[in-house]
């Protein structure tokens, strides 16, 4: 499954504040770095009403797998994952998502890797 557009991270100067200045929350088969929503770096979108909505981005590099097929198959069950949990956050200030699986991480259980992913994200004070 894919994002909402309206739940989508992109944009170089995002990724840029994530990595500077995002909470890193470390597991075993993914890293999570969360940062409050800066509605002022993203561009303008007519199209999206709610600038301060919470956004993620799931990153899956080629040092996970080498195959496409792979790599999509993690980053759409995240996806799908991560977006079910959102639907249920309170609204209000945002948050913005970066989730990156580390190397290893095509072998782990599904369900394992959704699980750490649920847990790094009550962690960082994210479940409802």
């Amino acid at each position: 499954m894919v994002l909402p557009r309206d739940q989508r991270l992109r944009g170089r100067f995002v990724f840029d504040r994530l990595y500077q200045r995002g909470q890193r929350l470390h597991g075993t088969w993914m890293t999570v770095r969360c940062l409050t929503a800066e509605p002022q770096l993203l561009k303008p979108d007519p199209r999206d009403p709610h600038p301060t909505n919470h956004r993620v981005a799931v990153v899956v590099s080629s040092k996970v797998s080498k195959r496409a097929v792979q790599r999509n198959r993690l980053r759409r069950l995240l996806q799908g994952h991560v977006s079910g949990l959102l639907r249920q956050w309170p609204a209000g200030q945002g948050q913005w998502l970066l989730i990156s699986l580390k190397p290893g991480s095509e072998t782990a259980d599904p369900a394992a890797l959704l699980g750490e992913c649920s847990s790094l994200l009550a962690r960082a004070g994210l479940q409802p």
